[in-house]
């Protein structure tokens, strides 16, 4: 508080440190007089500058933003790097007025601006320097974040009121400024999280946001095919086994204190190991969040925006997820949303269908879209089995019309090339029978029976196209052992006879001549197969259907045809029963991308190939 000569003898208080009023410096500045403008420079751009200072200075500028031509973009572009965020509410409530201002007066700057706005979604770089060395580099994950976050969607906001068209400058710049996969997850998860949210006040920006999302997620599936993320996670569960062992029981006390029960509770327990697989899976984590965040509402679904949604992610699902090959977790979003409804389920798989059956659509994408079908029905827990049967009718009845047409034509051999779609449809149907016969046969077998019979798989295996030949032996195996014991149809002569027409392909390379056994000739694979990344596997498993690997006595059961008189009463144990999960469990089949001569760990919850002996 001033006395009173103090305060007669104090200088006034002046809007600007140096030159008079902001026009006075600017208006010098075009008559070439820079010294003023300099001096104002310097101060805006002094990192010890007050937030008085920074007020005073922008209620000058707002004032004053008619002179703020193409000519002082320097001075704008350090307006833009005041550091305003994290500044009392006063600057911050300050400089959106400024922006606000500044964009509807001069739209030159509008670019800038939102450079500036999209370059705070992510948090700021700490950088601690010890001898003119950089000896740390992270993320400033400060408490104030999340405001900040709400502050910069605030400004991005006023601008758009401002400025409609806003929108056909900002995307380019959303996409110019995402990082780039190797950087920080929490880098990553910040700026994606960001991204949906601008999704929630700019409508209009969801489907290229999703596609900007999905298509950075599907760089970093490729990228971490599963084998590698399962490979991993043993060499750091081994890892992790050695050190407990050579440190057991030094801890016993800290031990007794951190279990819950009989788990232990570990900060790092749901981190994946692969540094890529740990990034997907936290992205993933965040945009399944947001598909049930929009979806409901007070907790219960909204029709209407899970509709407007649905076809966002569709279009998504077109565009990027159903041309790329072998992805393994993106393509989960459209199961997790198709779980909220059956509608929505429905909707996907016919979808689909009309994918599979138009013969105008590339080879590649009708086998895949079959690939889809077969997976989804064979793994959605929340498709009834009346779906399943009305696609499998859909499926099989487009069979016996392809055999119709092909089986005794020009073409009527067996032909990836030609007929691709076909055998990606047998494969589907075959998968589905796998996954679904118990069901399709529970409550009455000798309706089930009816309805399989009336299939008849059987012209569908003997005919000249030979599917038998092309679909991934796992499948054949377990849909020949299943089909004899229900005596569907009798395949194992039609395996036998192609495996003595198999030819092993030999081919020369730097290390010798390596002789290669094709497999997997369709180049097929299950969309759906087991979801391995911890921490989004939660909101996908309580609506997957994991494969029950078959005991010893299962594999008995099946080499047993049941007989054509069986009554509903007589339905055996391999119908009725529970199969157990881990008693004199057989070998595990490969997945799709290995040959029936391996056994590898990312198999593990897929059908097993079971090599029932043929009957003599």
């Amino acid at each position: 508080m001033l006395r009173g000569d103090e305060f007669l003898s104090s200088p006034p208080r002046k809007a600007v440190r140096f030159g008079g009023t902001l026009p006075d410096i600017l208006l010098k500045y075009g008559q070439g007089d820079t010294t003023d403008y300099e001096l104002l420079k310097h101060q805006l751009s002094d990192p010890d500058i007050k937030d008085a200072q920074i007020i005073n200075w922008l209620h000058e500028f707002r004032a004053s933003v008619t002179y703020l031509t193409k000519d002082f973009d320097q001075l704008v572009s350090l307006l833009l790097k005041l550091p305003w965020l994290r500044r009392s509410r006063e600057v911050v409530e300050e400089y959106l007025g400024f922006l606000g201002n500044l964009v509807s007066a001069q739209t030159v700057h509008l670019r800038p601006c939102l450079r500036m706005i999209v370059s705070q979604f992510v948090p700021p770089r700490i950088t601690i320097r010890e001898e003119d060395v950089d000896i740390s580099d992270s993320d400033d994950d400060d408490e104030n974040l999340s405001e900040n976050f709400n502050t910069c969607h605030r400004a991005l906001q006023t601008v758009v009121r401002y400025v409609p068209s806003t929108l056909q400058f900002l995307m380019p710049i959303l996409v110019e400024s995402f990082p780039f996969i190797n950087k920080s997850e929490r880098t990553l998860e910040c700026y994606v999280h960001n991204l949906l949210r601008v999704t929630v006040y700019l409508p209009t920006l969801r489907l290229q946001i999703l596609e900007l999302i999905v298509e950075k997620l599907l760089k970093l599936d490729v990228s971490t095919p599963q084998q590698d993320i399962e490979d991993a996670e043993e060499a750091a569960n081994n890892s992790d086994s050695v050190e407990k062992s050579a440190e057991e029981g030094l801890f016993d006390m800290e031990e007794d204190e951190e279990r819950k029960g009989n788990k232990v509770v570990s900060s790092s327990s749901e981190r994946m190991a692969h540094p890529l697989a740990e990034r997907l899976d936290i992205l993933m984590t965040i945009l399944f969040s947001y598909i049930k965040d929009v979806c409901h509402v007070d907790g219960k679904l909204d029709i209407n925006k899970t509709k407007d949604l649905y076809r966002d992610l569709v279009s998504v699902f077109d565009k990027l997820i159903l041309p790329t090959h072998a992805s393994c977790h993106v393509q989960y979003f459209m199961f997790y949303i198709c779980s909220f409804k059956l509608g929505f389920a429905e909707a996907f798989l016919d979808h689909l269908w009309k994918k599979l059956h138009d013969p105008n659509n590339p080879s590649v994408i009708r086998q895949t879209a079959g690939s889809y079908i077969g997976s989804f029905l064979a793994r959605a827990k929340f498709i009834p089995v009346v779906t399943v049967k009305a696609c499998l009718d859909l499926l099989v009845n487009w069979m016996h019309k392809y055999i119709d047409n092909q089986d005794t034509g020009a073409n009527a051999y067996c032909d990836v090339a030609l007929h691709g779609p076909f055998y990606s449809t047998c494969q589907a149907a075959f998968y589905t029978l796998i996954f679904r016969h118990k069901q399709l046969l529970d409550g009455n077998l000798r309706k089930g029976l009816s309805y399989l019979q009336s299939l008849n798989f059987e012209r569908i295996v003997m005919c000249q196209l030979n599917p038998l030949k092309i679909c991934i032996p796992s499948v054949v195996n377990l849909f020949a052992a299943i089909t004899r014991k229900y005596q569907l149809v009798f395949c194992y002569t039609i395996i036998e006879r192609n495996n003595r027409q198999f030819i092993p392909v030999v081919r020369s390379g730097t290390g010798g001549d390596l002789v290669q056994t094709c497999t997997n000739p369709l180049d097929s694979f299950f969309p759906f197969d087991p979801y391995v990344l911890k921490r989004s596997k939660k909101i996908i498993d309580p609506f997957y259907q994991f494969w029950e690997e078959l005991s010893a006595e299962d594999l008995e059961n099946l080499k047993k045809p049941i007989k054509r008189g069986t009554s509903e009463d007589e339905d055996d144990d391999f119908l009725k029963g529970e199969t157990p999960q881990n008693d004199g469990v057989v070998e595990i089949a490969p997945n799709s991308y290995e040959s029936n001569t391996r056994s590898p760990l990312s198999s593990i919850g897929s059908p097993p190939d079971c090599y029932v002996q043929y009957p003599q």
